[in-house]
C-alpha cells in the first residue's frame, strides 16, 4: 500500500430485489428506493447513521445531487457529504472505489456508498428541436442513459462483436438459460437471504422481479431477435432494464478494530479502461486484462468467484474465451439475464453478490479472492479484485 495511505474494509453489503420499470418499485422515487437497504446495511454493519461521513452514490438517470437527498432520507447527519457519480452502467461499483479511496486517504472513517436505479420515476428529457419546423419529443430515462448512441448502435456492436468471435445464437441461449437456472436455484436454497432487502414486507420482494416468468429453451429459441437482419441477440439472452439499489458499508481500521474485525472484504487492485464508443463489451474484456496485469500472481487463477455484469450472454461468452475463466465461476448465481440491470446500482449489485459468496456464505466454501466487473455505456470497463478478510 502506497505511503500514506490506510486500510479500509467493507463490512457489511445489501441490495433490494431488481423489478422492472413500472412493476417491482414502479411508484417508489429514487430516496424512498434507496432508504430502507442504506438502512439495513448500517444495521448489519453495527453502525450508527449518525457515524457516517460520506454517501457516494451511482446514478445515470437523476437530476441534481440525488445522493444528498437519499443520504437525509435515510437518516444519515445533516454534517454528512454526499456526491453522486455518473459513469453509466459501472457507476455502482465506481462510487464503492471512490468510497474506498476516501477512507484510505484519510477523509473519511464511514462511508456508504453504491448506486440506485428508478427508471420507473425518473425524469423524462425533452430532446431540444434541430429547427423551428420540428416539434419538442420526450425522452425517457432509458434514452438518457444512451451517452454512446442509441440502443440500436449498441446492439449492433455487441453483434459485430459477437459474429468476429464465432459466437452463435444456440450459445447466447444457452447461457441465458443457464444464467436463470442458477438463480432459480439459489433462490430456492435461499442464498439470497440476508443480501436481498424486502423494502416492503412482502413475500414478492424478496425476489428479482425476471425470475417469476416461465423461461425454456424452446422460449428462448422462438424470441425474436432485436436486430431485424442475422441477429443473434434477444430479449431472452440479454438483460431487462429494472429498478433497484445496492449499498456497502466502508469503514477505516480504526473503527474496524473497534467492530471487533468483523469478516468483510478489502479491496486489492482495481482497473479501468476505455474503448470504441460503442463497445462497452470489448471495454469489458478490456478492464480485466489491465487487471491481470496488475495481479498476475492472484488473478485468474486464484480467484473462486467472477461477478460480472450479464448485459448480453455475448460478453460473458466473450470474457470466458479470452481469459479461460472456467464457466462455473462466473455468476455461480446466475447474472443480470436472470435478475435484470438497474443501470446505476449494477456494479453495487456485483458486490452485494460477492459479499454473499465470500462472506455471508463463508461457512459452506471458502472463497478467498473474487471480481467484479462490467463494461459500461460510453465504452468504458472497470474490475476490481477483492480478497475475503
Amino acid at each position: 500500500m502506497a505511503k500514506g495511505l490506510q486500510s479500509s474494509y467493507i463490512i457489511s453489503a445489501r441490495r433490494s430485489a431488481l423489478g422492472r420499470p413500472g412493476g417491482l418499485h414502479g411508484n417508489r422515487r429514487l430516496e424512498a428506493l434507496a432508504q430502507p437497504v442504506i438502512e439495513a446495511t448500517l444495521s448489519d454493519a453495527g453502525i450508527e447513521a449518525k457515524r457516517v461521513d460520506e454517501l457516494v452514490l451511482g446514478n445515470v438517470s437523476g437530476d441534481g445531487n440525488p445522493a444528498r437527498l437519499i443520504g437525509l432520507a435515510s437518516g444519515l447527519p445533516e454534517t454528512s457529504t454526499a456526491y453522486t457519480i455518473d459513469r453509466q452502467c459501472a457507476s455502482g461499483l465506481d462510487a464503492v472505489l471512490f468510497g474506498i479511496r476516501s477512507v484510505s486517504v484519510g477523509e473519511a472513517d464511514v462511508v456508504v456508498a453504491g448506486g440506485a436505479s428508478s427508471l420507473s420515476t425518473a425524469p423524462w428529457r425533452v430532446a431540444k428541436p434541430r429547427n423551428i419546423f420540428q416539434l419538442p419529443r420526450f425522452l425517457s430515462p432509458a434514452d438518457g442513459i444512451a451517452d454512446g448512441g442509441d440502443d440500436q448502435v449498441h446492439i449492433e456492436a455487441m453483434e459485430r462483436l459477437i459474429k468476429s468471435h464465432s459466437i452463435q445464437r444456440s450459445d447466447l441461449d444457452c447461457y441465458a438459460l443457464e444464467s436463470i437456472t442458477k438463480a432459480r436455484a439459489a433462490y430456492d436454497q435461499r442464498q439470497f437471504v440476508g443480501e436481498i432487502i424486502p423494502i416492503r414486507v412482502e413475500p414478492g420482494e424478496a425476489i428479482d422481479e425476471r425470475l417469476d416468468g416461465d423461461t425454456s429453451i424452446d422460449a428462448m429459441e422462438d424470441m425474436e431477435a432485436l436486430l431485424e437482419t442475422g441477429g443473434t441477440i434477444t430479449q431472452g439472452n440479454a438483460a431487462a432494464l429494472s429498478d433497484g439499489a445496492a449499498f456497502v458499508v466502508i469503514v477505516s481500521a480504526k473503527v474496524y478494530e473497534e467492530l471487533g474485525r468483523p469478516p468483510g472484504l478489502k479491496l486489492v487492485a482495481s482497473a479501468r479502461t476505455g474503448a470504441n464508443m460503442v463497445d462497452p463489451g470489448e471495454a469489458l474484456v478490456k478492464s480485466l486484462e489491465r487487471l491481470l496485469e496488475k495481479t498476475g500472481d492472484i488473478f485468474p487463477d486464484k480467484v473462486g468467484v467472477f461477478e460480472i455484469n450479464e448485459a448480453t450472454a455475448g460478453e460473458i461468452l466473450l470474457t470466458r474465451d479470452k481469459l479461460n475463466i472456467p464457466i462455473d465461476r462466473i455468476n455461480p448465481c446466475g447474472g443480470a439475464i436472470a435478475r435484470g440491470h438497474a443501470p446505476g446500482a449494477s456494479g453495487a449489485v456485483l458486490l452485494a453478490r460477492l459479499f454473499s459468496s465470500m462472506v455471508r456464505m463463508r461457512e459452506d466454501r471458502r472463497v478467498e479472492y473474487g471480481v467484479a466487473a462490467l463494461g459500461a455505456r460510453g465504452g468504458q470497463g472497470i474490475a476490481a479484485l477483492f480478497e475475503a478478510c
